[in-house]
């Protein structure tokens, strides 16, 4: 079995948000970005992002992150603008086609760093994150 076939049996999930407003909040009140990642149930790219890099992070203290289903038609999600949607619904409205997408935001919803899609090159994807992490960071100050 290869890596990426043990990885996706592992069902590790970063929580998922009932309000996107109030959980930019609580991230910023930290003086941390959001961030969002964008998911799909047996993605195997997906599982690398959340189980090497994003749910580690998460339990160091390190990122404020949380997922979304892009499939989801039936969860109920506060956006940013206060309004009800689905997480299948706020994914299309940021155009998010590719899983993983990982989006870091500001309280407010404005997007405060280059979305990461995909993993284009595996050995240096923590060094993106990072790199975006620290943009998104400075920004939100």
């Amino acid at each position: 079995m290869s890596a990426l076939a043990t990885d996706t049996t592992t069902l590790q999930a970063l929580p998922v948000p009932t309000s996107l407003r109030g959980a930019a909040q609580a991230a910023a009140s930290r003086g941390e970005p959001l961030v969002v990642m964008t998911t799909l149930t047996g993605c195997p790219y997906c599982a690398i992002v959340r189980n090497h890099y994003l749910l580690p992070m998460r339990r160091e203290g390190l990122v404020h992150a949380v997922q979304l289903d892009v499939q989801d038609r039936t969860g109920n999600l506060q956006g940013f603008d206060g309004q009800l949607t689905t997480p299948a619904e706020q994914t299309r409205a940021w155009k998010a086609r590719f899983t993983p997408t990982v989006l870091f935001f500001g309280p407010d919803g404005r997007e405060l760093a280059e979305r990461l899609v995909g993993i284009a090159v595996p050995d240096f994807y923590g060094e993106y994150l990072e790199a975006r992490l620290a943009e998104a960071r400075r920004k939100l100050k």
